[in-house]
């Protein structure tokens, strides 16, 4: 017998309605149930095929449990290792790779230095920050939030870059970034099952949370079909590059075109209440099909998780497997090995407006001079204060 589990919180009507539509398919061989955990053992296998993952992101506890139990070849859906390492600049760095249009995005430092940090760990930080160039690429209005974040948690709208300094610093230790506002006249939010079923919701993220399903797509026609096929492409290739099996794909459309605006959503919103009849209906037959496809493929002790194209063409390169297939180089012998003392490297340091003269092994140069690691910027800036 094969085991279908479903590792939940708070939520109540997604899994309670999954585990019931897988067991009333009556597959041979296959049943769901909640997952249940009474001790964790290093490499200890689970009971489980399958795990779908719904909560891991809110209990360390869990994220730790579902890595060891797809070690030992339970299929977690999604990707517990991948999913603890993407976040959503990168998600956008990797979506402009492949082609998806997304909205100009920078990165910005802690406001706050990260514990255990001093103003000596930041000595590769440039100060002032190029912050003309950042604003006159990004441009206002702007939005700043978390740059691994989600659940519009954290989210600011700024107008200007004095409203950002003001905004950032409430943001303490966040990491955030500051992307582009995009106008749109239409918004998706779409479903990504098992990387081949979509489902495209009309969604208003200016609505109050009950009612953003509650929407009508505007575009009309042959404009219409168009749009939602490049809609469904663009879903497909993200999932397929980060490698996830339930997703959910967030798209502002500008001028016609679909701008995809948050793609790491592996534990994505399906409750009735908030979806609707319809398209919960839709989620929990596909998710519950999808799950008893790979219970079938479940292949005891080995792994069974799924990894993006992003990780897969990188481990194939050709480069790397020549490097595999290549006969290693041989060590060199202690007598080979020769050391040589390196005289200190000079730097320059400037002497007023005279010039330059050398030193050697300068103090860093610090970014800051309080606890903050980014602050408006200094008298000097480039960066007129308005």
């Amino acid at each position: 017998m094969k085991k279908i589990g479903i590792l939940f919180g708070m939520e109540n009507t997604f899994p309670n309605a999954f585990i019931e539509r897988v067991n009333s398919k009556a597959v041979d061989g296959i049943i769901a149930e909640a997952v249940s955990i009474d001790k964790v053992v290093q490499a200890d296998p689970t009971e489980y095929a399958v795990i779908i993952d719904r909560i891991s992101q809110d209990v360390p506890f869990y994220r730790a449990y579902l890595k060891n139990a797809a070690l030992s070849g339970t299929a977690v859906i999604n990707n517990p290792f991948w999913w603890s390492a993407d976040e959503k600049f990168f998600n956008n760095a990797l979506a402009e790779k492949i082609g998806v249009p997304v909205p100009k995005t920078v990165l910005l430092p802690s406001r706050e230095r990260p514990e255990n940090t001093s103003e000596t760990s930041f000595r590769n930080l440039a100060y002032p920050m190029a912050w003309e160039e950042i604003f006159q690429y990004v441009g206002f209005p702007a939005y700043m939030k978390p740059h691994d974040g989600g659940g519009w948690k954290s989210v600011y709208k700024v107008v200007n870059p004095q409203d950002m300094w003001h905004k950032h610093q409430e943001t303490g230790h966040l990491v955030m970034m500051l992307q582009e506002e995009v106008v749109f006249d239409d918004y998706f939010r779409c479903y990504c099952i098992g990387q081949k079923d979509v489902l495209i919701m009309p969604y208003e993220p200016r609505n109050p949370h009950h009612l953003r399903y509650a929407a009508e797509i505007k575009a009309t026609g042959e404009e219409r079909e168009k749009l939602l096929e490049t809609v469904r492409d663009y879903t497909m290739k993200l999932n397929v590059a980060l490698g996830y099996d339930f997703n959910t794909v967030e798209f502002a459309v500008r001028d016609g075109i679909p701008v995809a605006i948050d793609f790491c959503n592996p534990a994505p919103d399906a409750d009735i209440y908030s979806v609707g009849p319809d398209n919960f209906e839709w989620v929990v037959e596909a998710a519950a099909n999808m799950a008893i496809e790979r219970a079938q493929k479940h292949v005891p002790g080995q792994s069974n998780l799924t990894w993006g194209t992003f990780v897969k063409d990188a481990i194939g390169t050709p480069q790397m497997a020549a490097q595999s297939t290549a006969a290693p180089a041989p060590e060199p012998s202690a007598k080979e090995v020769k050391v040589k003392s390196v005289a200190p490297k000079k730097a320059l340091k400037p002497v007023e407006d005279k010039g330059f003269e050398t030193i050697t092994e300068p103090a860093p140069k610090i970014p800051t001079k309080k606890a903050a690691a980014t602050k408006a910027p200094a008298e000097n800036s480039k960066l007129k204060k308005s």
